[in-house]
């Protein structure tokens, strides 16, 4: 397992963890992000992403990203 940090752009991957307090997992939850779901990274800048979540585009700073494991 990689964090979200380490997916290059263009690149569809599958979470398989999430860390981080309860709240900080809940929060990514409700944002869409869940173990088994797949979601594509648009564009990677200084470790801070834009990815899309089913329909939806998010962005994500480098401290959120490490916690979704890829």
């Amino acid at each position: 397992m990689i964090p979200l940090t380490m997916a290059n752009s263009g690149e569809t991957v599958t979470i398989c963890k999430i860390t981080g307090k309860d709240e900080v997992r809940q929060h990514l939850a409700e944002l869409g992000f869940v173990v088994n779901s797949d979601i594509t990274v648009i564009t990677q800048l200084s470790g801070n992403l834009i990815v899309q979540v089913k329909d939806s585009r998010i962005a994500l700073d480098r401290s959120m990203a490490n916690r979704i494991m890829i």
